[in-house]
C-alpha cells in the first residue's frame, strides 16, 4: 500500500471512534465555523474531550482551524482568539483493492472537452491524453515499479514479464473494456517511457481479476 492510500485509511480510521465521529458530524453541519465551547455545549461533551478530538481531526486534515476574537474587541484586554473549526477541503476515499475513478473521470472529461473544441476523435484524444499523463506521472522516477505501485496497478515481477495485479478502473473497464483498456495501456506506456529504458514493453493482455495490460521484456 503506498503512502497516499495509507493516509486515506488513517483519516477514515480517525472517524471510527464514536465520540469523534459525533463531533465531526456536528461541525460539518454548521453554517459557520464553531468553537470548542459551541461543540461542548451542543453535544454535552466535556470541553477537554472536545478539544482532544477536534485537534485530532485537524491533524488528519479532516477539519480546518482558524482563530477569531468572537467578542469583537481588539487590543489589550480583548482576550485570546478562539479556535474555530470547519470542514476542510480534503476528500477521503478508501478502496480495497485500490481504485482511481477520479483519474479516469479526469482523462475522459478532458478528452470529450477537447474533441468538442477540435472535432477530433474522442477515443484517439483519450489515448494521447492518457499517454501524456503517464509520462507526467513517471517523470523523474528511477523505478517504474514504484510509479505503477503508486497508481494502484500492483506490479508483480515474473519470468521475463510483469503482471499488473489490479485494475484501478475496474468497474469502468468491465462496462467499457475497449475504451478503458486502451486508456490503461496508454497510461502505462507513458509511465514506461518517462521512467527511461528498462527493456519493458506494455501490451494488451485481458485476463479476469487483473489489469488488461502486461509488461514483457
Amino acid at each position: 500500500m503506498h503512502e497516499a492510500q495509507a493516509g486515506e485509511l488513517a483519516a477514515a480510521a480517525a472517524l471510527d471512534e464514536p465520540t469523534r465521529r459525533r463531533l465531526y458530524d456536528y461541525v460539518v453541519r454548521q453554517p459557520a465555523p464553531v468553537s470548542r465551547d459551541d461543540v461542548a455545549a451542543a453535544l454535552s461533551v466535556p470541553r477537554a474531550t472536545v478539544a482532544f478530538h477536534l485537534d485530532r481531526l485537524v491533524d488528519e486534515r479532516l477539519l480546518d482551524v482558524g482563530h477569531e476574537r468572537r467578542t469583537g474587541r481588539t487590543g489589550p484586554g480583548a482576550g485570546r482568539p478562539a479556535k474555530l473549526y470547519r470542514r476542510s477541503d480534503r476528500q477521503v476515499t478508501v478502496s480495497l483493492p485500490e481504485r482511481d475513478y477520479e483519474l479516469a473521470g479526469h482523462l475522459l472529461a478532458t478528452a470529450v472537452e477537447e474533441a468538442g473544441e477540435s472535432g477530433g476523435s474522442p477515443r484517439e484524444i483519450l489515448t494521447r491524453r492518457a499517454r501524456e499523463l503517464g509520462r507526467e506521472r513517471g517523470a523523474g522516477a528511477s523505478d517504474v515499479f514504484a510509479v505503477l505501485e503508486a497508481h494502484g496497478f500492483e506490479p508483480r515481477a515474473g519470468e521475463g514479464e510483469v503482471e499488473l495485479g489490479n485494475c484501478p478502473f475496474h468497474r469502468l473497464a468491465r462496462a467499457h473494456p475497449g475504451l478503458v483498456c486502451a486508456m490503461s495501456l496508454a497510461l502505462v506506456e507513458g509511465m514506461l517511457a518517462a521512467a527511461g529504458p528498462d527493456g519493458l514493453t506494455a501490451r494488451p493482455d485481458p485476463r479476469p481479476g487483473r489489469c488488461c495490460v502486461r509488461l514483457t521484456s
